[in-house]
């Protein structure tokens, strides 16, 4: 399907740095001030339990998720009236959406078929108001669907999520500006702001955890934004592929692996990549130290990808062996460790 023009995102404005930096400084004050007053005043609130999927001891509220979207709303709100939403508006409504499923959820645990269906609706409907139909519909409903899901499924370690997030939504802004989409550049920033303001309680120790109502819609925006990208001819499909790599990658193979052994690919587990090398000694902050590094290489090579696109095999290639060989190291340290007991 042809793609769009990246003007679409200024929705008739000029673009000035100057009607940017409100909308992204407002989405890390919001995040902030609402998560310093929730964790003040917050009274019997949503609490993340330790159960066999986690990797912390003691029970931590789940609310983090509230603050970022409160900081998309800010930053949204500003766009609307600058005129630089249209084009992004349905992810942002769906996301939206899901966030207000997510909070039930994270209040009464709603049933996974019932959160699933909500996913598949919201990614299908985001697709069709991108223009997406026929054969590209559901691929991309797919890809959408998936994305939102393993968003979640990593975010299970101090740091993590929130680093992804701001380091990958701050690459997407970086190359949106670059390619003079000064709305989508507005928007990626101010996440990745509202990001920021959430690692100020979520850097290891953690005070509060995202909660689904800030993992899911950050991986269906990871997602819609950037296939919303693609179709405007922002940046090509393997940029937020490799931006969110170390995500993809880990939850991806992670899936297969588990489905190859006959394991309930559904159910609550600790054998993610980031969730051994915590159970093998690392602590959370070494961890998310290590990843930010890794995030932050391959947000880079995003990056490089725009500027030298004749290397993207030799960078992919690249990626994918620096992948392979971090998991044969902790799939050989994990096995050593448990034959030695």
């Amino acid at each position: 399907m042809p793609g769009l023009d990246a003007a679409a995102f200024d929705g008739g404005g000029d673009g000035r740095p100057e009607m940017i930096w409100p909308a992204v400084l407002s989405a890390f004050v919001m995040c902030g001030l609402m998560l310093a007053w929730l964790l003040r005043h917050g009274a019997r609130l949503p609490m993340d339990h330790p159960n066999e999927r986690s990797l912390h001891a003691s029970p931590t509220p789940r609310i983090g998720g509230l603050g970022i979207m409160a900081g998309v709303l800010v930053a949204a709100m500003w766009l609307a009236v600058s005129g630089q939403l249209q084009a992004a508006l349905p992810a942002i409504l769906a996301a939206f959406a899901l966030a207000g499923v997510s909070v039930l959820d994270d209040a009464w645990s709603l049933p996974a078929a019932l959160r699933l269906l909500a996913h598949f609706i919201a990614a299908a409907a985001c697709m069709l108001a991108f223009g997406l139909t026929g054969w590209s519909l559901l691929p991309g409903t797919l890809a959408v669907v998936w994305m939102t899901n393993l968003y979640n499924f990593m975010d299970g370690s101090d740091g993590l999520a929130g680093g992804m997030a701001a380091l990958g939504f701050g690459a997407l802004a970086l190359a949106a500006w670059m390619a003079d989409a000064a709305g989508l550049a507005t928007l990626c920033a101010a996440i990745a702001a509202a990001a920021l303001a959430f690692l100020r309680f979520n850097f290891p120790p953690a005070r509060l955890f995202m909660g689904d109502a800030g993992s899911i819609p950050l991986g269906f925006l990871a997602a819609s934004l950037g296939i919303l990208g693609v179709r405007h001819n922002v940046w090509p499909w393997l940029f937020p592929l490799l931006v969110f790599s170390p995500f993809i990658f880990d939850a991806s193979v992670t899936l297969v692996r588990r489905a190859l052994r006959g394991e309930k690919i559904w159910q609550a587990h600790r054998s993610h990549y980031y969730q051994r090398a915590v159970l093998l000694g690392a602590s959370h902050r070494q961890l998310a130290l290590a990843a930010y590094a890794m995030m932050l290489a391959a947000a880079a090579a995003g990056l490089g990808l725009l500027i030298l696109p004749q290397y993207a095999a030799w960078l992919i290639a690249l990626w994918i062996g620096v992948y392979i060989s971090i998991f044969v190291v902790i799939d050989w340290r994990w096995q050593n460790t448990n034959n030695a007991h």
